[in-house]
């Protein structure tokens, strides 16, 4: 699911007349997969499977400071986009067996695939991998009860240590490619406020960390290359329009890395990513094991990663 081992380019006069620099490095990570209600899951204790679907369009490639990317063609110096096809398939096991603080373990994984569309596909320095497979993320957790209140619920959170498993589709003679081809540690701690009974506010704040990856793009003509730390937010609040039924709200996400990626071990000036997305959303819930979500976002303030629009969907079971 990894959206881009992509680099940026120094063009002029539709050559590339210097060294590739590192950047669009980070893995692909939570932007606006999950939304509401994300402090615990939906039913209490026991299996879960989701499915997600995210369409990401019209991803204008953006440079260090924010201005649109151009890659030489035969007809010169072209904007380039992705459009990137997302699918995850998730299983999660919640215990009612407190294991630590209080906090009940589970385990979560989730495997991801994903196909891209580059534009201009005759560009001379970009290529994707036309394989699917993304890197498999496996996540122990505490998931906590929640506190209550007079009139209910007021506050439940989870904290997951998740790690992004190099097992997806990489070759380094292509720029995007599903897999990230190293190892990352992405714990998060997701809560849920109840700021009334049928008012909430969620969040999933996340911490990156990358290890080396040893066989970097090739027109690099580098040994390792190291994506930068970053952190990433989801964030969400949503109002109870029916009844156990129907919740709508707004939605959105923000990532910032804050160190450098590394080329050979040194830093790579201008490298850091960052980008902001905000949407409508709605939750429908079919029952109290089957729940829809349905996410939109645009971007905004992208550097060193694209700038386009998501549409997500997620469906939520609970084996009972």
């Amino acid at each position: 699911m990894r959206y881009f081992g992509l680099k940026a380019l120094t063009v002029t006069g539709g050559l590339v007349v210097a060294p590739l620099v590192s950047a669009y490095d980070l893995p692909a990570v939570n932007l606006g997969f999950t939304s509401f209600l994300d402090g615990a899951p939906p039913a209490g204790p026991g299996w879960y499977a989701q499915q997600y679907v995210q369409f990401y369009r019209s991803g204008r490639l953006k440079d260090s400071d924010g201005d649109d990317l151009r890659l030489p063609t035969l007809r010169g110096l072209e904007k380039a986009e992705v459009d990137v096809n997302i699918g995850i398939t998730q299983l999660t096991f919640q215990s009612d067996q407190a294991l630590a603080f209080g906090g009940k373990w589970g385990m979560n994984l989730m495997l991801p695939y994903a196909a891209f569309d580059l534009d201009p596909e005759d560009n001379f320095a970009l290529s994707a991998n036309s394989a699917n497979l993304g890197d498999l993320l496996i996540g122990p957790f505490l998931q906590w009860d929640p506190i209550m209140g007079p009139n209910g619920p007021r506050f439940v959170q989870r904290v997951e240590l998740q790690m992004l498993l190099p097992t997806g589709a990489y070759d380094e003679d292509h720029a995007l490619n599903p897999g990230s081809n190293f190892f990352s540690f992405n714990p998060y701690w997701a809560a849920t406020a109840f700021l009334m009974p049928k008012w909430t506010i969620s969040w999933r704040l996340h911490y990156l960390w990358n290890a080396e990856n040893e066989d970097p793009y090739r027109p690099l003509g580098a040994d390792d290359a190291q994506a930068g730390q970053a952190v990433h937010l989801n964030f969400a609040s949503e109002y109870e329009v029916m009844p156990n039924r129907l919740r709508v709200g707004i939605n959105g996400y923000y990532l910032k890395q804050f160190t450098d990626s590394k080329l050979d071990g040194h830093d790579v000036a201008d490298s850091k990513e960052q980008v902001f997305g905000i949407g409508p959303g709605v939750v429908y819930h079919f029952s109290q094991h089957d729940h829809v979500f349905l996410n939109a976002y645009w971007e905004t303030g992208a550097e060193n990663r694209p700038e386009g629009s998501r549409m997500n969907l997620r469906y939520v079971h609970h084996f009972h």
